[in-house]
């Protein structure tokens, strides 16, 4: 019998004002799309049993952070992809990194 996937349990919600992830033994985290004030991409090395990488949207008040493989991570990914300045030379070093880092990859300028 195949071992559970440790991503069914996360639930992600998408809609033209907010990203909202929901997990049952972790906090709802939700933040709209225009309060998002910095994008990472966290690597650890807690794969393959837990998710290694999140791509984590980063607000002044909340943020919300989304482990890549979950149903809704590429529309996600889509979304933020198109920010102005949107570094995807740290995407590829993120998904290439098996160390515990964190990659940059957009900022708002103020």
């Amino acid at each position: 019998m195949p071992a559970p996937n440790p991503m069914n349990d996360f639930k992600l919600t998408i809609t033209q004002e907010s990203v909202t992830i929901s997990h049952p033994s972790r906090k709802t985290e939700s933040i709209r799309w225009d309060e998002i004030y910095e994008i990472r991409m966290i690597n650890t090395n807690a794969g393959p049993a837990e998710p290694d990488i999140w791509l984590a949207l980063i607000g002044k008040q909340n943020g919300c952070v989304i482990p890549h493989g979950i149903d809704g991570y590429d529309d996600v990914y889509h979304i933020v992809s198109k920010f102005p300045d949107f570094d995807f030379e740290n995407v590829i070093k993120s998904v290439t990194s098996t160390k515990n880092e964190q990659f940059q990859l957009w900022t708002r300028k103020e």
